[in-house]
Order: structure tokens, then C-alpha cells, then sequence
């Protein structure tokens, strides 16, 4: 039997399609800001701490990279109220997407930490620099610059596991497609129009950051 495309009910449909596109940056966005300054931090601790500290953001990271985003998302939704933990949906899923971006961002800084010249940081101790100074004018700068095309690249990896979040109920772009196919049973044209959707903001994300890129670190040396 040949299908009958009906797009009419995308377009009858769009805005609720572009509030949850818009639904979906913000929680990205959110996630990304926090994922950032939680992994700058674990670096910071992971680089200058003591040993323990440096063993517990270690076992972080591991345990983060090491299994699955759905059940992070799963314990912190289902699990935490448990312990009298409770939260809505969209906080629960701005959580599990900062947990879990900011293990993978931790280390690709420690990779671009690793990629600093020796002879930089014997430079800045000669200077009588101390840890944390050597850690700030010197280290962390040119890490960051080195580590930006990954970083940028997991950012974008992020926005589109989003999709995820939907199955706690968090209203994004693949929840709101969800509801609408169930109840116009046009799955073919609803998950067409999802997929374009996600296209286009993983092209945007690239070329804001891209921007950025451009905007901090163009003309500046290592």
C-alpha cells in the first residue's frame, strides 16, 4: 500500500516542534556552562589537589565515561527521591547532562594540559611561580586553546544526546515529537521534521562555536 505523505499536519504542528528546538538549546546551553566550569574545576583538582582528591575526580570521570548516559539520567530521576532528593523533570535532565558532559570535558583538558611544553612550566617554577600561578597564567590558557575543536565537538555530541531526556518526561524536541506522532499517527513526517530540526542546530551550535573560537583565540600564540 503507498503511503500518503501528509506535511500539512507539520506545518499545522511547527510551533510546538520550534518550542521544543528552542526547549532543547536551553537545556543543552545550561548544561554545557555548567559541564564547563564543573570540569575546569575537576582539572584544577585533578592538576593541583592532593592525592585522594586527585583519586576521587579520577573515579569520577571513569565511572562517568564508563556508563550509560540513560542510566546516570535513570538514578539521578528515579533513584534520588529515594533518599529525599526530588526534582522536576527539566532539572533532573540539566543535572544528568552537566554530570556527564562535564567527565568527558575534564578529560579532554587533561589531554590538552598533557600537550603543554614541558619547558613552559620549568619556566614559570624557575620564576619561582607558584603551583596554582603556573596553573593559571601559564597551563591552562594554552590547554584550552589546544583542547577548544574537541571541546566544541563534545558540546555538540551533548545537544543531540539530549534526545535522551525525553524519557523522563523533560519536555525537548523528541518528546514533544513523541506526543505529536501518537496523536496524528503521522510518525514518518513528525520524525522527519525532528531530524531536520536537530540538523540544524548542530550546524548552528558548530557555527556559533566556531565564532567563538575565533573571536578568543585567533592571532594568539601557544
Amino acid at each position: 500500500m503507498a503511503y500518503v505523505f501528509q506535511w500539512g499536519v507539520v506545518a499545522d504542528n511547527l510551533p510546538r516542534l520550534l518550542y521544543g528546538a528552542e526547549q532543547t538549546v536551553v537545556l543543552s546551553a545550561s548544561a554545557m556552562a555548567l559541564g564547563l566550569g564543573v570540569a575546569l574545576a575537576c582539572t584544577a583538582a585533578r592538576t593541583l589537589g592532593p592525592l585522594p582528591l586527585r583519586w576521587a575526580v579520577r573515579a569520577y570521570v571513569e565511572l562517568i565515561r564508563n556508563t550509560p548516559f540513560l542510566v546516570q539520567l535513570f538514578i539521578i530521576y528515579f533513584s534520588l527521591p529515594a533518599l529525599g532528593i526530588r526534582m522536576r523533570a527539566d532539572q533532573a535532565a540539566v543535572l544528568g547532562m552537566t554530570i556527564n558532559v562535564a567527565a568527558y570535558a575534564a578529560e579532554i583538558f587533561r589531554g590538552g594540559i598533557e600537550a603543554i611544553p614541558r619547558g613552559q612550566i620549568e619556566a614559570g617554577r624557575a620564576l619561582g611561580l607558584s603551583r596554582l600561578q603556573i596553573f593559571r597564567l601559564i597551563v591552562i590558557g594554552p590547554a584550552i586553546r589546544i583542547v577548544y575543536p574537541a571541546l566544541s565537538s563534545q558540546f555538540v555530541l551533548l545537544m543531540l544526546a539530549s534526545s535522551v531526556v525525553s524519557t523522563i518526561s523533560a519536555e525537548d524536541l523528541t518528546a514533544i515529537t513523541n506526543s505529536l506522532q501518537s496523536t496524528t499517527f503521522r510518525s514518518f513526517e513528525f520524525y522527519f521534521a525532528a531530524t531536520l530540526l536537530y540538523l540544524l542546530m548542530a550546524l548552528a551550535f558548530r557555527i556559533v562555536l566556531r565564532g567563538v573560537e575565533r573571536l578568543v583565540f585567533a592571532g594568539r600564540p601557544l
